[in-house]
């Protein structure tokens, strides 16, 4: 088991540096195409965008097969695209490129996450799901500083071609420690898609969507936050990056624990509500240089103690097609990075400054409480009607 969920770690490893690395080269990509940083930023959207297109779709298209082979293939498709990233020699198939890299993101981690609880022992589901969501955690901390180094000093191409050979080792690994398992989904297609019909599924998603785009808010503006208004020099930015990496492994463990010992539901209206705490704490906190770097560990802490918890409460609210329901929770991950960056950019372009985008991110994981609050509500109505009919 241990193996197994090492072989998945080491898939979100590789997922976690292609997702962030490309933020951190920014400028030698934007300077290679001979395009602006703002336009280069699209590569970023374009992965996203191909995050929340590909979980539903590759993972009903896998459901046809046993979930050890889709995770093989979804690896396969990831360090292709990858590599071919490393080779694009235009805006324009750069673009196309980032797309397709980021379709298998969702379904590896929407699936991983049911695998890895259905391969843990009764009781550490939370802990086994944590470990594979390790690795995209750790990538922050050695693989996205690692390839940023890579890109700088080398060439841009040269950090692509660095997740490449992460998503080799995933592939063999998952290919070597990951044991047979039985088909992604043994309801069918129709079946699974009945779940959409759940309002306790589009709920929590929403919640995904909204609660955790509290945590983009602050994160997509942390380098001017550091520079602009802690007033830290640039150099600091990558020390502060790691930082916030070392806060995530923190906290996605910590997210574990919660999970294991309250429902986890209840786990996340706890990390939200710290979250707001926080945020709205950092908007005074973010002007002192100590302070900033205090928060910058912080949040991701309380932040990523909601990604177990939250994936194991999509994965009970879409009972009979969990691996759809899992995959669609990655697709909200990713519409709650958008948002929340769009979002907390509004005040920031009305001249309010780069603090003001905590006040929209505690907002937003405040809205996210009151969703879960709703999510409740609706179980125990639920519950009431079962227990009615039944007596």
């Amino acid at each position: 088991m241990k193996k197994a969920l090492l072989a998945l770690a080491v898939g979100g490893f590789g997922i976690g540096m292609t997702e962030f690395v490309i933020m951190g080269i920014l400028p030698e990509v934007a300077e290679a195409m001979q395009i602006s940083i703002p336009k280069a930023g699209h590569f970023i959207s374009a992965y996203a965008l191909g995050v929340v297109v590909g979980a539903p779709l590759l993972t009903i298209i896998g459901s046809k097969w046993p979930a050890h082979k889709v995770m093989l293939g979804l690896m396969l498709w990831f360090t292709v695209f990858n590599t071919l990233s490393a080779f694009s020699n235009s805006y324009e198939i750069l673009m196309i490129a980032r797309f397709l890299s980021g379709l298998p993101h969702g379904a590896f981690f929407g699936i991983g996450a049911v695998v890895a609880g259905q391969l843990a022992k009764p009781g550490k589901e939370a802990s086994a799901i944590a470990m594979m969501f390790t690795g995209l955690t750790v990538a922050n901390v050695i693989g996205v500083p690692l390839g940023t180094w890579l890109g700088q000093h080398f060439d841009w191409s040269a950090s692509f071609l660095a997740v490449g050979i992460v998503g080799l080792l995933a592939i063999s690994s998952i290919k070597f420690w990951m044991p047979e398992l039985p088909k992604a989904s043994n309801e069918g297609i129709r079946k699974d898609l009945k779940i959409l019909k759940k309002a306790e599924l589009w709920m929590v998603i929403l919640l995904t969507t909204i609660g955790t785009g509290g945590f983009f808010a602050w994160y997509s503006y942390i380098a001017p936050l550091i520079t602009k208004v802690a007033g830290h020099p640039e150099e600091v930015v990558s020390y502060a990056m790691i930082l916030a990496g070392l806060g995530m492994v923190v906290g996605n463990l910590l997210g574990a624990k919660l999970a294991e010992k309250f429902q986890p539901i209840y786990a996340v209206l706890i990390s939200l509500s710290l979250m707001v705490l926080i945020l709205i704490a950092n908007s005074f906190l973010a002007y002192d240089k100590i302070g900033v770097l205090i928060t910058t560990f912080l949040i991701p802490v309380i932040a990523f103690c909601v990604a177990t918890p939250i994936q194991m409460a999509v994965i009970n609210s879409a009972k009979g097609s969990e691996m759809l329901g899992s995959s669609l929770n990655q697709s909200a991950f990713n519409m709650g990075n958008a948002s929340g960056a769009y979002l907390a950019g509004l005040p920031i372009a009305y001249g309010y400054g780069y603090a003001s985008a905590e006040f929209v991110g505690a907002a937003m994981a405040f809205c996210g409480i009151l969703i879960g609050l709703g999510v409740i509500m609706l179980r125990k109505k639920a519950n009431a009607r079962l227990e009615m009919s039944s007596s």
